[in-house]
């Protein structure tokens, strides 16, 4: 038997549809992998970390320490690597703690 789906319509005017409570659009979490190609390789609650936080490409994530990144819920260890990875691509670093 089929799961009846709902019709939702996101904040940003997507229209989908949803068998679950779950309100996520799926057209507007497929869009912030675009330009932030580093949050595809995390898990998904790094990625929903960085993302609470507004951190969605590579140089926001060099505006904070790597301390402070380690503080989120979310992130773990096996993270940074990951972290200091894009950002040597890019260029840049974490910030540095005084």
């Amino acid at each position: 038997m089929a799961t009846k789906k709902s019709k939702r319509i996101c904040e940003n005017g997507h229209v989908f549809y949803k068998s679950s409570d779950c309100p996520t659009c799926p057209v507007c979490e497929k869009s912030k992998g675009k330009g932030s190609e580093f949050l595809a390789l995390l898990s998904s609650p790094a990625r929903s970390a960085l993302l609470h936080h507004s951190i969605d490409t590579v140089e926001a994530l060099s505006r904070y320490s790597e301390k402070e990144i380690l503080k989120f819920h979310g992130i773990g260890k096996a993270s940074i690597p990951l972290f200091h990875q894009a950002l040597n691509d890019a260029g840049l670093r974490f910030r540095q703690d005084k």
